[in-house]
């Protein structure tokens, strides 16, 4: 199933730029369950269907979204509308402090963020008794976090997992970092930190031991925020340890459920020399790396209007070659 992106978006940026601000975003309504964790804090999940009509299902589709992304993110949207064609239940979990309200303990959210995967796909298929597959799509942050853990589990992630999709994974974090400080690439960051810093400064008015507030409110790149945030906040000596430890690249070997990774070698977030291998990866996993796409783009022209739907159809084609 190839990619081409529409002649008129010729490069990375216009194919990421273009795909998540004027593409054609569909409609879904969401059903939120709002669960508390094993820490005292919550998160909250959104589905495609009200909580009694759950258990009318027996296939699940989970959405784990990218940095600052959420349910209504454009990709999001395309991929539940897909899960509810195909009558499949669909779920976007939110990571911490992403569902429009800050969490309430002092740790947020990050790349390697696997222990959160951890407990909430057992209480999914747990939570939902009808369940015969479940199929799990990561996005951006949210594929690396997958990614991550598919890798720390082996074979022990069947019991929850029948396939996976990270898309546009960042796999090397450290070529990530530099990537976004640099070029263009600094309006991305901007971006994010336009509304990481606000939500950090929050928790350290809350937890004033978590951190210097001038520090923090000046981050100019991911490397100062990573260094004065993500890191201590989370367990991490500094950056470069959580670069290290958190980059889902060391742990595609250790992956045994059958797994899709579909990354575009003009990603600007990421460029496609820092993609794995085949001999980086294991044999459960099958590598789609287009030339064209952007960062979570791949949006596809009829006319001049532009679809989301090449996603959606890549993930339905290949949960359904592992059913």
């Amino acid at each position: 199933m190839q990619y081409q992106a529409p002649w008129w978006l010729p490069d990375g940026h216009s194919q990421t730029i273009v795909a998540a601000k004027l593409a054609r975003k569909p409609q879904v309504a969401y059903f939120r369950q709002r669960w508390l964790t094993p820490d005292h804090d919550f998160i909250d999940l959104d589905f495609t269907e009200p909580p009694e009509q759950l258990t009318h299902f027996k296939t699940l589709w989970v959405l784990f979204h990218g940095l600052e992304g959420s349910s209504e993110s454009h990709y999001s949207l395309a991929l539940m509308e897909k899960a509810k064609a195909v009558g499949a239940l669909g779920v976007v979990v939110h990571f911490r402090g992403c569902s429009g309200e800050n969490n309430w303990q002092p740790r947020a959210y990050h790349s390697g963020d696997s222990a959160e995967l951890d407990w909430v796909l057992p209480r999914l298929r747990q939570t939902i008794p009808t369940l015969e597959r479940v199929h799990v799509m990561g996005v951006s942050l949210g594929g690396n976090v997958l990614l991550k853990w598919l890798g720390e589990q082996g074979s022990q992630a069947s019991r929850w997992v029948d396939s996976a999709v990270a898309i546009s994974a960042p796999v090397d974090l450290l070529a990530g970092a530099h990537s976004l400080a640099k070029g263009f690439n600094r309006v991305y960051t901007r971006m994010f930190l336009s509304t990481l810093v606000p939500k950090s400064v929050d928790k350290i008015l809350k937890y004033p031991e978590l951190g210097d507030l001038e520090k923090v409110k000046a981050c100019k790149d991911f490397f100062d925020f990573d260094n004065l945030v993500t890191a201590p906040w989370h367990g991490f000596k500094n950056a470069l340890d959580y670069y290290e430890k958190s980059s889902a690249k060391r742990f595609l070997l250790d992956i045994k459920t059958p797994t899709l990774m579909v990354n575009a070698r003009n990603d600007p977030f990421m460029s496609g020399q820092y993609l794995p291998t085949r001999r980086e990866a294991s044999a459960a996993v099958q590598q789609m790396f287009p030339n064209q796409g952007g960062h979570v783009g791949f949006a596809r022209a009829n006319g001049l209007a532009l679809g989301l739907d090449w996603l959606p159809k890549v993930c339905h084609y290949f949960f359904e070659q592992h059913v």
